[in-house]
């Protein structure tokens, strides 16, 4: 299905063509629940707002993020594998609960609403991180080891929880300022999506450099402190742009429409669908603020939902939504299910990425961090991965789009699975190269002579470029594909894909370190890395990594013939 079928218009009292051009007609309305004015509200001038709490956020993040399983290991005593798994774990929440933020979204509080109120308690999560990381808090009397580790994780959780209300929220939010109806809004749409990933990026620079600085030549207490008080700044900055911003009609809960689908197309197995799709049940007209989804071949078992029956039309339960739906609600389960194989083909990908936080910054503490009469920090390198983003992505959105779109006649330049599909590749060649570092690294410490963490660099810079590609085009990809009701739970999809692979990365990393150690050997991921193999392990990536992109490349050729979504 096309973006542009996709976001029809929905104030249909606006058609005639002057009253499209003054008011938005994608059904957006303003903080008073009106019609939007095109020239007052949305575009740029709001997305600014929307994008300074998310550079705020992002800070915080990050902040906590890229140096976490240094504090894990220096402040908690963790060994390596636990810290890595912990570290893991907690990334994989934060990318988890994004479901519950979009769902509460979606169907009670709006995008607004609920980025402001998860931002307070990001901001009570960083309180508790604060007071637990303290000399106050470590030196004590009643201080151990077991009280400073749940109020760690107190902290860390809470974190989760409201970064969950963000992370889906914050995008579709912004991608909600532009009028889907109009089509030269519909283009800068897509501009906004890699200027979101830039502004994520800019605060993970600051992290990578300023806050992970203070975290280890200041204090863990200040590191933490300063971003959350920069938080509370963006959440005001936030606030003031109200009046501004596009407002979304909420569309009932996602969730239990999908469900719906599911337990009415079981109920209906046993009859036969008509021959003809115009028989199947759909309302008459279509409702302001709603959408009417043409009906498509694939998945026809989900069609028995909307089968008309005298079973589910009887007086006694006139159209019960558990028994009968609609054309239209049906169609939406299925770009769900469409959009499943390239979100599958993503669990790989952030798998590589996860490396980042635990494994890459282990190697790096292996190695000489002296650079010159600096020493640089291993989190730090972290920030390698971010200016390959930060470059690139203006490139991307300047130069190769315009180029490519002359190349192939798309706004876009290139679509949306052909971007993903780079991305993939470029983690492939990051873990391969990773591995042939620590090889090299394995055979420099065995003669006593430590290599430098300068030779980390390209790793993060290519896994940089990979996310350019691969996370910004999924963004956009899901925002787009996504039924109209269920644009925060089509972002929360991309999250929900890092968490899951950040879960399998966790999982894997304890299997390897146990099978690997069987027999009283050191294993690939020992304490002492120059005991072990970790070479062995990014080997292993890379080839997941292979197998990854070449499924992805099948389903892209299978996807191109049957043109049953908008690539």
């Amino acid at each position: 299905m096309e973006a542009s079928d996709e976001e029809r218009p929905l104030i249909h009292h606006l058609s005639p063509q002057e009253q499209c051009s003054k008011y938005t007609c994608d059904g957006t309305v303003n903080i008073d629940n009106k019609p939007a004015l095109k020239q007052s509200t949305g575009n740029w001038r709001a997305c600014f707002f929307i994008l300074g709490v998310e550079f705020t956020e992002c800070i915080c993040f990050f902040g906590v993020t890229k140096n976490l399983v240094t504090y894990l290991t220096s402040v908690l005593h963790e060994s390596n594998v636990d810290a890595a798994q912990s570290v893991s774990i907690w990334i994989g929440s934060c990318f988890f609960t994004p479901l519950i933020g979009a769902f509460l979204a979606d169907t009670y509080w709006g995008r607004y609403w609920t980025v402001a109120m998860s931002v307070l308690v990001i901001i009570l999560g960083l309180i508790v991180l604060t007071v637990s990381a303290s000399p106050l808090f470590l030196n004590a009397s009643f201080y151990d080891g077991d009280i400073s580790g749940i109020a760690t994780y107190l902290g860390l959780y809470l974190f989760a929880i409201g970064t969950g209300g963000i992370k889906p929220n914050i995008p579709a939010f912004g991608a909600d300022q532009f009028d889907g109806a109009d089509p030269v809004e519909r283009v800068t749409k897509g501009s906004f999506f890699n200027w979101y990933y830039f502004s994520i990026n800019l605060g993970s620079l600051l992290s990578s450099t300023v806050v992970v600085w203070v975290e280890d030549n200041i204090g863990w207490s200040v590191g933490f402190a300063g971003p959350m008080l920069l938080l509370g700044f963006g959440l005001a900055v936030f606030i003031t742009g109200r009046r501004m911003y596009r407002y979304k009609k909420l569309g009932g809960s996602p969730l239990t429409r999908v469900f719906q689908v599911l337990v009415a197309a079981v109920r209906n197995h046993r009859l036969n669908l008509p021959d003809d799709s115009s028989l199947l049940h759909e309302l008459p007209g279509v409702p302001e603020g709603d959408y009417r989804t043409q009906h498509t071949n694939q998945f026809r078992f989900f069609d028995k939902a909307a089968i008309l029956s005298d079973k589910n039309c009887t007086p006694a339960a006139p159209l019960s939504p558990w028994r009968l739906c609609t054309v239209s609600q049906v169609e939406e389960l299925k770009m769900l299910l469409r959009m499943f194989p390239v979100w599958a083909s993503l669990l790989v990908f952030f798998m590589v990425t996860a490396q980042m936080p635990s494994t890459l910054i282990e190697q790096g503490v292996a190695m000489d961090g002296r650079v010159g009469q600096f020493t640089v920090p291993p989190a730090s390198l972290a920030t390698f991965d971010v200016v390959a983003v930060l470059i690139l992505i203006p490139v991307y959105d300047a130069m190769l789009v315009p180029l490519a779109r002359r190349v192939t006649g798309k706004d876009r330049g290139i679509s949306h699975i052909q971007r993903i599909g780079v991305g993939l590749a470029l983690s492939t060649v990051a873990m391969a190269y990773s591995a042939l570092v620590e090889a090299r690294r394995l055979a420099m410490a065995a003669v006593g002579s430590p290599m430098s963490i300068v030779w980390q660099v390209p790793s993060y810079f290519v896994l940089g470029a990979g996310e350019v590609f691969a996370v910004i085009g999924m963004l956009e990809f899901s925002y787009e594909q996504s039924p109209a009701s269920m644009k925060s739970l089509g972002t929360a999809l991309v999250q929900l894909a890092i968490a899951v692979a950040n879960y399998l990365n966790s999982g894997m990393l304890r299997v390897v370190a146990t099978a690997t150690a069987r027999g009283g050997g050191a294993g690939w991921i020992p304490d002492k890395l120059n005991e072990g193999h970790l070479d062995y392990f990014f080997w292993m990536m890379a080839a997941l990594s292979v197998l990854n992109l070449l499924q992805f490349l099948h389903f892209s050729i299978r996807l191109r013939g049957s043109n049953t979504l908008s690539s």
